[in-house]
């Protein structure tokens, strides 16, 4: 059995010097912009409509009913991803959030993401690097960050592993993906990344990214891995849209 991502032993989140700190500047809701609750950037009503993700098919991360754990889908065509963990499904007030990280480089919202994150992959098996999905220069020179990037970062710190920004490239400036159906997203991402040369490659890898849709982005960049010699590619991600 792989071990675990995390295996610190658990330490208190807050100490008495935390929590003076939250009372006398408590938080705003990121959302509704009320008080937060709880320490969180989050006020109690929009805290409790997280969305946090039922029981999921391991392969794609789409919600199942009962306890099967891989949909027919992926049965009848296993996909390249070995395993799939989505913190949340894409309901509000993640559908809010999301897009203030992707878009708007709000700090805040990644934060708590990528805390959320972070705590639904704790148990997951312990891969030997993450990778983020890239972007394009030129898209990352529009937009000036990159926020699968970034949650990385998060969990790299909160879980101590190792990060391969560099590893995954994006050779090609596809459109953008929410323009197209799920065909198009196929053949839009066709050819569009490549792994870099390295001395030695991980042979256990985590994508990661900010949100699966149809899953075109993330089986691309897996196809590129497993050509390029990984043996076990996995995904974690924010949200998976139904």
């Amino acid at each position: 059995m792989p071990d675990a991502v995390n295996q610190n032993p658990p330490t208190p989140v807050d100490g008495p010097v935390r929590r003076l700190l939250r009372r006398m500047f408590a938080g705003c809701c990121l959302v509704c912009r009320e008080a937060g609750a709880d320490g969180m950037d989050l006020c109690p009503a929009c805290r409790d409509a997280l969305p946090w993700m039922p029981h999921a098919c391991t392969r794609c991360a789409q919600p199942l009913p009962g306890g099967d754990p891989v949909c027919g889908t992926c049965l009848r065509k296993p996909p390249p991803l070995d395993h799939v963990i989505a913190a949340f499904d894409y309901r509000f007030p993640v559908d809010r959030l999301l897009p203030r990280l992707k878009f708007h480089r709000d700090l805040a919202a990644g934060a708590l993401l990528g805390d959320c994150l972070a705590s639904a992959t704790r148990d997951a098996d312990r891969p030997d690097a993450l990778v983020p999905i890239p972007l394009h220069v030129a898209r990352l020179r529009e937009r000036g960050y990159d926020q699968a990037l970034e949650l990385a970062h998060m969990l790299a710190r909160r879980h101590v592993l190792p990060l391969h920004g560099n590893l995954l490239r994006r050779v090609r400036a596809t459109s953008p993906q929410s323009r197209l159906d799920a065909k198009a997203r196929a053949r839009n991402l066709r050819g569009a990344f490549v792994v870099r040369d390295a001395p030695s490659l991980p042979r256990h890898v985590v994508l990661v990214d900010d949100v699966m849709t149809t899953g075109a982005t993330l089986h691309a960049a897996a196809r590129a891995l497993r050509r390029a010699g990984v043996a076990r590619v996995d995904a974690w991600v924010c949200a998976r849209v139904r």
